[in-house]
């Protein structure tokens, strides 16, 4: 899916307005300035300021072709010299920090160690939604599952409740939590999403998880929804096969109301690998489905505000309702070539044949490199390091 030329001149003026600090330019008494050449040239002080294009081009120039790519990875790693030697290697993007993850990386401040061998911020996530999904329970307390939050909390308790857990997280070296689950679902509580749903009543969730999404962003942690368009009312687990949902016009009233509502909160996406009768192609499920993310990115689709935030897909590697058909390095270049601004597997293995792959559908044209310029400036503006003009 190749994005037209006006959405990648508005991303980049939407990285310019974000990412100008308290609104100072260059200073006034500067005299020159740095063609896209390399040459220096004299001007005058009012034309220093760059145009949005020119911003951005100058944040990107800073990157080869790979490492771009890798700036669009998120990898699982086992522990410190698993983590930085990815980051060495192939100044991959992000790190996930899973329950195999040898948590000494975050108790005793590894991380920073690995954050140092990345020439721009390295994202740090990882799976806190609380309940039986909460990889740092033993460095930061036990929360509840969200079903019982929703029903022992009010949004206000539990937003204070986040906002504790949010600054123990960011304490510990993590960026980005993968939460919280928006889906909406009456399953019973030890299905796939069952308690990790606050509530079969879409307002409930939008209520809760919106409190939750204002906590964590006031802790200075980035968070993501997921997962998209809505898997409470799926078929079964992605996790053991593949996963169908209702057709989209049924989603419209329940799966897909917490995405409309909560989409201008500031958090990213995550994608799910679900068929969606009447959205996705038959045997094509929404993690690299280009008619998914067109849904998510326009929002006309179901009545939403388009989104311009990060699209993230769920694990690639781990689940078979994408395993079963599909290779990791397909799997990534597919997820990408659809229009997601970030690939998530839950191992380094494979890193560099993915990037090979990668390279070479940049360089066929299957992958526009000006789609890939867009979705690293949308992980720049994630992880605050989007450019300063």
């Amino acid at each position: 899916m190749r994005l037209a030329p006006g959405i990648v001149l508005a991303m980049t003026a939407v990285v310019l307005t974000a990412c100008s600090g308290s609104g100072s330019g260059p200073s006034k008494d500067s005299a020159s300035s740095t063609t896209q050449a390399g040459t220096s040239s004299t001007v005058a002080p009012s034309t220093t300021v760059p145009g949005p294009q020119d911003c951005a081009a100058g944040y990107l120039a800073q990157f080869t072709l790979r490492q771009k790519l890798a700036q669009l990875l998120t990898v699982g790693v086992t522990g410190e010299d698993d983590a930085e030697n990815a980051v060495k290697t192939e100044q991959v993007g992000g790190i996930f920090i899973g329950s195999w993850t040898d948590k000494s990386m975050l108790a005793q401040h590894l991380v920073d160690k690995v954050k140092a061998a990345s020439r721009t911020p390295l994202m740090v996530t990882t799976d806190e939604e609380g309940g039986r999904v909460s990889r740092t329970k033993d460095l930061i307390g036990v929360a509840p599952a969200a079903r019982v939050v929703a029903q022992t909390m009010t949004p206000d308790e539990f937003y204070q409740f986040s906002l504790d857990r949010g600054k123990k997280l960011k304490a510990l070296g993590v960026t980005v939590d993968f939460a919280p689950d928006v889906d909406v679902s009456s399953q019973a509580d030890d299905d796939v999403i069952g308690d990790r749903s606050f509530s079969d009543d879409p307002n409930v969730v939008v209520q809760y998880a919106g409190a939750f999404i204002r906590a964590m962003n006031d802790a200075g942690v980035g968070t993501v929804m997921k997962h998209f368009p809505g898997h409470g009312s799926g078929s079964g687990d992605s996790h053991t096969g593949v996963v169908h949902t209702p057709p989209l016009d049924q989603l419209q009233d329940k799966d897909l109301v917490p995405f409309r509502q909560l989409i201008g909160q500031g958090s990213a996406v995550m994608v799910g690998h679900l068929d969606v009768p009447g959205l996705t192609t038959p045997n094509v499920p929404a993690s690299i489905s280009p008619e998914a993310m067109k849904l998510l990115r326009n929002g006309t689709g179901y009545n939403a505000a388009p989104f311009d935030g990060v699209i993230f897909t769920d694990d690639l590697s781990g689940m078979k309702a994408i395993t079963s058909r599909l290779d990791i390095e397909d799997a990534v270049e597919a997820a990408l070539v659809a229009g997601a601004d970030n690939a998530l597997w839950i191992t380094t293995n494979d890193l560099s044949k993915v990037l090979d792959q990668l390279e070479q559908a940049v360089k066929s044209g299957h992958l526009p490199e000006s789609q890939v310029d867009a979705s690293v400036l949308r992980m720049a503006k994630l992880k605050g390091s989007a450019p300063h003009c």
